[in-house]
């Protein structure tokens, strides 16, 4: 018979190993568990439900909410909680157990007076963009089960850097644009605050604090003529250095060319630096962005779906 609780010290390397046994294709480290789960603002011991079977972790459902604000100048999302995930151990599978935690995750959020849970698109510390109902077909229809239903699915992408050059049509967009006084290097220390700004205001807080705590303008490439106009880089996201993103470009400015030519720039300067990849988690695979990807030779890796249950 299972036992479901909130975490307590003690729990975190049984968890880490159970995760790794359940998720085997998206297994984690006790120093991600550390840092963005345990060590981050928004997390209550209570949202964590632990399931437990001969003294045993046999599975887990993580809850938050804010109880801090993402980036300065947003709320709390104060309608709104997340399951950044969930598992159960394989010999446990079919027992109920993970709807059970599941349940118990939605109602600590419930119970807080969240009447959107979102499944698990939780910034920044996210696992996963959405379900992956290739990869854990069981874990998805236990969404549905529960009431959850899709809101969008984004694609992961990747591409090869091995053989990359980038591509004379690049070199002569970019200086049909230079030419018009756009400009394209790395920012300065006194542009990043510009650049988190336009990186927030104009897109989404997340990718500013992306930025504040990247810090390193050398992985960094930025449009401008007398304002930032666009903006891409990598390394951005648990110091991974071959995950490209976030990239933004004015939306005023689209149809110039400047994203294939920020693109393209990132990819040289990630080549350079000697990796042999580039990918990323989210992006619309029918979106702008998602037709420039796949025209720079970008190929769909994963698919996710992004799911919410109301109240």
């Amino acid at each position: 018979m299972a036992t479901v609780r909130a975490f307590a010290p003690g729990d975190e390397l049984p968890l880490v190993d159970a995760w790794c046994r359940s998720m085997p294709g998206d297994p984690t480290t006790a120093g991600w568990f550390r840092d963005c789960v345990l060590l981050d603002p928004n997390f209550d011991p209570e949202g964590l439900r632990v399931a437990v079977v001969d003294g045993r972790v046999a599975g887990c459902a993580y809850g938050v909410r804010r109880r801090t604000p993402l980036a300065p100048g947003t709320d709390l999302e104060p309608e709104t909680g997340w399951i950044p995930f969930f598992f159960v151990v394989p010999e446990q599978r079919g027992t109920g157990l993970g709807r059970r935690l599941v349940g118990e995750a939605v109602a600590f959020l419930e119970g807080l007076g969240r009447t959107k849970v979102e499944f698990s698109s939780y910034t920044p510390n996210y696992v996963l963009p959405g379900a992956d109902a290739e990869l854990y077909p069981d874990g998805f229809r236990l969404l549905g089960g529960l009431g959850f239903e899709t809101l969008y699915s984004p694609v992961a992408m990747d591409r090869t850097l091995v053989g990359y050059a980038t591509p004379d049509e690049v070199h002569e967009l970019r200086a049909a644009r230079e030419r018009e006084g756009y400009s394209f290097r790395s920012p300065s220390d006194g542009e990043l605050p510009e650049l988190i700004r336009f990186a927030a205001d104009g897109f989404n807080p997340d990718w500013g604090e992306a930025i504040r705590r990247h810090r390193d303008p050398r992985r960094m490439v930025i449009a401008r003529t007398d304002r930032i106009v666009g903006f891409a880089l990598y390394a951005a996201y648990r110091g991974i250095p071959e995950r490209f993103g976030p990239f933004g470009v004015d939306p005023e400015q689209r149809g110039t060319g400047l994203g294939k030519i920020l693109l393209h720039l990132t990819m040289t300067m990630m080549r350079a630096e000697g990796l042999h990849s580039s990918w990323f988690l989210w992006t619309g695979e029918t979106s702008p962005a998602g037709h420039l990807y796949t025209k720079a030779g970008y190929r769909i890796t994963r698919r996710f779906h992004v799911m919410r249950r109301s109240a």
